[in-house]
């Protein structure tokens, strides 16, 4: 399989959404990877560079139509993009990954729009509230007792999470791609987390 993580960075993405994950993924706490397991990708709908929230223009690797499809897992970053037209250039997108059996991610709008295409009735999750998910899902929406009110969910192979929660969906990818060892990825978490003066009190 391809070792490629996949982001789906959408016109206005925020940005503070890709940050832990993708670090983790790419450096330890002392440098960048020289052989990481895996291998951060930006898709977005053409390959002109996509604007964040904050401004922030990101250049993509891949457009919708130039993305392969074998890649480790695909992760949708929240933003005022999910509610616009072109977010249902993705929906085939999901639709496939879901179907053979790939990791997903989505937070924050991106777990609303995963409730508006069904996505999110045969398994536990979470997003910005049960009330957004059940606007944003309307009649495709099935499975309120399926929501779970937390930072973040992991349910066969779908992580879900709300827009504060960047540390907390990290930290559920990174275990299910098998980053490192739980015990590394808790330390990575819990220093995010904390912060290190908490973690390390001066002597």
């Amino acid at each position: 399989m391809n070792n490629e993580i996949l982001y789906i960075l959408l016109p206005d993405y925020a940005a503070h959404e890709v940050v832990f994950l993708s670090q983790a993924v790419a450096s330890d706490e002392y440098a960048m990877k020289e052989n990481p397991k895996y291998i951060n990708k930006v898709v977005a709908p053409t390959l002109e560079p996509v604007k964040s929230i904050g401004g922030f223009r990101t250049v993509p690797d891949y457009s919708f139509d130039t993305m392969p499809d074998d890649y480790a897992a695909l992760v949708l970053i929240g933003g005022f993009g999910w509610s616009t037209p072109v977010a249902d250039k993705v929906l085939p997108i999901v639709r496939q990954a879901i179907e053979k059996g790939r990791i997903v991610g989505a937070i924050c709008n991106a777990a609303s729009f995963m409730a508006k295409h069904g996505f999110l009735n045969s398994v536990k999750h979470t997003g910005n509230g049960l009330g957004q998910l059940r606007i944003w899902g309307g009649e495709n929406y099935s499975n309120s007792d399926g929501y779970v009110h937390a930072q973040a969910v992991s349910d066969n192979n779908i992580v879900t999470a709300n827009g504060s929660a960047t540390l907390e969906f990290a930290r559920e990818l990174l275990l299910l791609l098998e980053n490192d060892t739980p015990e590394r990825i808790e330390m990575y978490y819990q220093f995010n987390k904390q912060g290190f003066c908490n973690l390390f009190p001066e002597q």
